[in-house]
């Protein structure tokens, strides 16, 4: 019988070989090259030459390298503690309110359009936020000016004080619908009879919110949490397309850092540093909120 169990086990096995080698070649072997590079000084032609940990001691006296981490301090809360939060709030209207007085359609239909940004390829988003921004014919400037606020008008993408929030703003419109969704989906497994013993105990919409709807659903809170913060760090699409982390680098985050030393002043040694502690940042990251959800987990037990 054992025997029969383990042979059992050794073919199902098998399927999991074409996901492993998978993994190895676009994974594991890219991130092991990328680590060793980073020890070394290399322009992406001809050999190496081992220089030890200089790449990272001139990291950590770059100050480009902390501003791209500054940066992304504010993209963290524009791409994903607003968006949770907020998507938090209105996956409830649109279950609770919406969804009983209107329908489920309607309820599904402002889902789908808040969700719309996610699927739309992120050089489209890019390029048709750039025209609505625009500082001469963008749609933003030209409804400024035909209602009269035309010393609101910007250039939002052009000036050093207005571009990062101008893109902290375009990535909480993009960011939204992906909590929205999970937070319905988990909305859906909870047991209405809670509402309505709720309701019979004269608890307001905000306590039923708070103490049922918010504490049910800490797995999806988790996982979006986690999930849009790991976005945010590695965010490089919406910054290529719109700004290429100007002007004069007021939205250089380190992906796009790692990127122009990689590919524009040919340092890939150093590029490979950068992208070396992006990766480990990441990693890190995602082992306190894993121990942190088990923890909430288990004490909620």
């Amino acid at each position: 019988m054992a025997g029969k169990r383990a042979s059992r086990g050794g073919g199902y096995a098998v399927y999991l070989i074409p996901g492993v080698i998978a993994s190895l070649a676009v994974i594991v072997v890219p991130l092991v090259m990328t680590v060793y590079t980073s020890f070394t000084r290399w322009n992406g032609v001809g050999g190496q030459t081992w220089i030890g940990f200089d790449n990272y001691t001139r990291l950590l006296h770059d100050e480009l390298f902390w501003q791209s981490f500054g940066h992304i301090i504010l993209l963290i809360l524009a791409m994903a503690v607003v968006p949770t939060l907020l998507g938090l709030v209105l996956a409830a209207v649109l279950f609770d309110y919406v969804a009983k007085h209107f329908g489920n359609r309607w309820a599904s239909i402002f889902r789908s359009g808040f969700y719309l940004p996610q699927v739309i390829p992120v050089a489209v988003t890019g390029i048709v936020w750039g025209w609505i921004l625009h500082p001469e014919y963008g749609a933003l400037n030209k409804i400024l000016e035909s209602i009269g606020l035309s010393s609101l008008a910007k250039n939002w993408l052009g000036d050093e004080s207005y571009a990062l929030y101008s893109v902290m703003a375009i990535m909480i419109w993009f960011q939204l619908g992906y909590p929205i969704v999970m937070f319905m989906s988990g909305l859906q497994r909870i047991d209405p009879s809670l509402y309505e013993a709720a309701d019979l105990d004269g608890a307001s919409w905000w306590q039923r919110f708070r103490k049922i709807t918010v504490y049910l659903i800490r797995p999806e809170f988790y996982v979006v949490l986690v999930t849009t913060t790991i976005a945010a760090l590695k965010i490089f699409g919406p910054i290529f397309v719109l700004t290429r982390g100007g002007p004069s680098n007021a939205t250089i985050v380190p992906s796009y850092f790692a990127y122009k030393n990689f590919f524009e002043k040919a340092q890939v040694g150093y590029g490979s540093a950068i992208s070396t502690v992006l990766t480990v940042l990441i990693i890190l990251l995602a082992i306190v909120f894993l121990r942190v959800q088990n923890r909430a987990e288990k004490a909620g037990a």
